[in-house]
């Protein structure tokens, strides 16, 4: 068993690991804040910030690749011993994610309307959501400067500011919700107010740690055309992977709707419990890319691969213990979210996929991390689309004609988790992956 011995690299993956966990819990919290705040002001405000809110989460993930490009390589110079080009290439990565970010509000400021029309925003509710999403996006280049600044420092293995700035942003957030919506009585005008200059707080935190580092091994300020471009190649793979998830979580909602709203609730439930694990999981990856990508960039492909098994066992042994937890307490999960008696006992029943899937969806997660720290982006976004595409899809779309059920839908995610988990496995055995230097 894991536990029954030790390894070097137990120490590190913690020191990475459970900082990243607290960061990634902080991160959701903005919008549940916003959540609870705005849920008092009445039915049509919430209504406005759940489509609002849910088109500015779905946005903000495609660009999760700020963070999760410049990890990578960054922690290949901090391995090579070049600090100085480490520090240039988090700066690289600042100037595409404040480029992005003007572009990303000057399109949400011209189309919200258009945005909550489609979402399907009523009459009454259609105002409040434009209003939410003008403002929030302004926010954008705040919030994809904080991608950007905590990749640079997960890539310089420091993942304990990155949670210490999640939590002062969320603190400030709070603070200021409750003074303009209720102390000013701005309403939901007043909580995305709140949420942009949090964001904007914690986006000059990053920018001073980076500035410190920029002054401290002096390199350049300058925006660097070679480190941009290979920031956004990486990226643009990492979006496929991306936008391939997003595809086939809506996917089966959409299905799952199709079979009645007891049926949607459950899986709404499911998902959004599936997606909370996965923080757990996800810090483990974060760990796995800071530290294989440092090996590598080491040349040191042994102790690459010794690291990124480590974490591989580890993640199995979380998986585990997860998929037990969830199995143990399905009842009382249920019962947390919805006091529907059908929901609820359909809720239970799904729980079980979930719970029997953890360990697969945690090797997943970290050979994702392992594959990122490595620079094969490539490899992950063509084996999210196979997956997705050619083995996801025409099952569920199966289901859906032959009205097959909630239950045979879960069956086929499931496929599509094993697909997932073979394809990974089998990138992660060979020794493609272990480029070393400083660059894939």
């Amino acid at each position: 068993m894991l536990a029954a011995r030790r390894s070097v690299h137990d120490r590190e993956i913690r020191r990475l690991a459970v900082p990243a966990l607290g960061a990634l819990i902080a991160e959701p919290l903005y919008l549940l804040a916003d959540t609870a705040i705005v849920g008092r002001l009445g039915t049509t405000p919430l209504a406005g910030l759940a489509i609002a809110g849910g088109v500015l989460s779905a946005a903000f993930a495609l660009f999760n690749f700020l963070a999760y490009s410049t990890t990578g390589s960054v922690a290949r110079q901090v391995g090579a011993g070049n600090h100085r080009r480490a520090a240039e290439l988090g700066v690289d990565g600042l100037w595409l994610a404040l480029g992005l970010g003007i572009v990303l509000t000057l399109l949400g400021v011209v189309f919200a309307p258009a945005i909550a029309h489609v979402m399907g925003a009523s009459t009454i509710v259609q105002p409040l959501a434009v209003s939410y999403l003008r403002i929030s996006i302004i926010g954008a280049p705040f919030l994809l400067l904080t991608l950007a600044g905590a990749g640079y420092l997960r890539g310089v293995q420091d993942t304990r500011t990155t949670l210490w700035i999640a939590v002062g942003a969320n603190l400030v957030n709070l603070a200021l919700e409750l003074v303009l919506v209720y102390g000013f009585d701005l309403g939901l005008v007043g909580s995305a107010w709140g949420t942009v200059l949090a964001q904007c707080g914690a986006a000059v935190a990053y920018l001073v740690v980076v500035g410190r580092a920029v002054r401290r091994e002096g390199a350049s300020v300058r925006p660097d055309r070679t480190g941009i471009r290979a920031n956004a190649s990486v990226g643009s793979r990492i979006v496929v992977r991306t936008a391939a998830l997003l595809a086939t979580l809506l996917t089966a909602t959409a299905i799952a709707a199709r079979f009645g709203d007891i049926d949607v609730a459950a899986q709404q439930i499911a998902m959004q419990i599936v997606l909370l694990l996965a923080l757990a999981l996800d810090a483990l990856a974060i760990a796995a890319q800071a530290m294989v990508g440092r090996f590598l960039g080491a040349d040191d492909p042994i102790d690459a691969r010794a690291a990124a098994r480590r974490i591989v066992e580890w993640g199995v042994l979380v998986g585990i213990l997860v998929g037990i937890a969830v199995a143990v307490t399905r009842p009382w999960l249920a019962s947390l979210f919805t006091d529907d008696t059908q929901v609820r006992d359909l809720t239970e029943q799904l729980l079980w996929f979930v719970a029997a899937l953890q360990p697969l969806v945690a090797v997943v997660f970290v050979i994702d991390g392992v594959l990122l720290g490595a620079g094969d982006a490539g490899y992950i976004a063509v084996a999210m689309l196979v997956v997705s595409l050619g083995v996801y899809l025409p099952l569920a779309l199966t289901v859906y004609a032959l009205d097959a059920g909630i239950y045979w839908l879960w069956a086929a995610l499931s496929v599509w988790f094993v697909a997932r988990f073979v394809a990974m496995v089998a990138r992660f055995r060979t020794p493609h992956w272990e480029v070393t230097g400083t660059g894939p």
